[in-house]
């Protein structure tokens, strides 16, 4: 099982949904860096389960714990571990799933490779391995900000509610003004009052999260096979629930001409700089010092109190209507989770560069 991303800059993560806990190991931060604990617990506060009416109602404090690797609030360059305990797991709810495969779940995949799985909330392959995931991001957003580098994320469409304007027309600011995360209160209203409907109905949706990353140098990114937005799409599609990447202009550019789409260079004082960025910051895999904005989409959460067809470890066809506590809509929660897993990516390609 892989369980590392990076190759200078790394993490690896550990933990099951309803074991002890989760936490992780990051290796080859450089020393010196600042690590403020209170702005990595916010981080963290922010991926929480529990934290409003249209998320799931699990309670967990998500306390972090550093084990090693920081001395007076620094960075000390050895390896920073981490746990964060679980502490309101309801194994039981999940009993009735011991010999069920979930539609659209890693139950039956995860059996069939392995040989044995986890029902009790998916084990491994639960969401809830990404708290680690965001703190160890906020290790490396915290490095990246000295460096004038800023790392922003945001709901941009739930279902098919969307915010039609570019990010450069939206206030960024209004992000954390609402609990669905979208910078656009009007839209966010309209986003909340269907997630809150389809709770109800015992059913989810999915949607896209939009990211936009400012201060970004020239040159990130190690052609061939390391290209910046193929590291970015491989950080964001290992995130769960994810089913889909684009930058830039993305699929949309494919109505674009050439002469539309090209982003001629222009001067801007001393330096080289362009007149639009269709590009989204990056051209022939390697940053251009323009902002690097890409979107991630998210299917519905798979878990739903519908009642559904499927089948038993026995093969035995079976109706399922699923117990537990789940997300209507996983995105307010993993705006948090893709800044990290794109701070982590920038960080190590950073490292990679110098």
């Amino acid at each position: 099982m892989s369980n590392t991303i990076g190759k200078l800059f790394t993490f690896t993560s550990f933990g099951e949904s309803h074991g002890k806990g989760i936490g992780g190991i990051v290796d080859g931060c450089p020393s010196g860096i600042e690590i403020n604990e209170e702005y990595i617990q916010n981080e963290l506060n922010r991926r929480r389960p529990g934290q409003s009416d249209i998320s799931t109602p699990r309670k967990e404090g998500d306390k972090v714990e550093f084990l090693s690797g920081i001395f007076e609030g620094k960075s000390t360059g050895t390896p920073i571990a981490f746990v964060i305990w679980n502490e309101n797991q309801h194994s039981s709810d999940y009993d009735h799933l011991k010999e069920v495969y979930r539609p659209s779940h890693a139950d039956y995949t995860y059996q069939q490779k392995y040989g044995i799985r986890d029902h009790r909330g998916g084990g491994r392959s639960s969401a809830r391995e990404t708290a680690s995931r965001v703190v160890a991001g906020a290790i490396a957003k915290l490095a990246l900000r000295g460096m004038g580098i800023e790392i922003t994320a945001y709901t941009s469409q739930v279902g098919h509610i969307a915010i039609n304007r570019c990010y450069e027309n939206i206030d960024l600011s209004l992000i954390e003004s609402n609990i669905v995360r979208c910078p656009d209160n009007d839209t966010a209203e309209k986003m909340i009052a269907y997630i809150k409907q389809l709770k109800e109905d015992g059913d989810s949706i999915g949607g896209i999260i939009s990211c936009v990353i400012k201060g970004v140098p020239v040159g990130l990114g190690e052609p061939i096979f390391d290209k910046l937005q193929a590291r970015l799409a491989q950080a964001m599609l290992s995130i769960n629930a994810t089913h889909g990447f684009d930058y830039g202009r993305g699929f949309e550019g494919v109505s674009f001409k050439g002469s539309e789409m090209n982003d001629s260079f222009v001067k801007e004082g001393n330096n080289v700089s362009t007149k639009t960025n269709n590009s989204g910051g990056v051209q022939g895999g390697i940053s251009n010092g323009q902002d690097i904005y890409f979107r991630v989409l998210f299917k519905p959460v798979a878990t739903i109190a519908k009642k559904q067809n499927t089948l038993d470890i026995h093969i035995n066809e079976i109706e399922l209507e699923a117990r537990g506590r789940h997300d209507p809509c996983v995105l307010p929660r993993a705006v948090p989770i893709v800044e990290a897993m794109a701070a982590l990516t920038l960080m190590d390609l950073y490292l990679t560069k110098g």
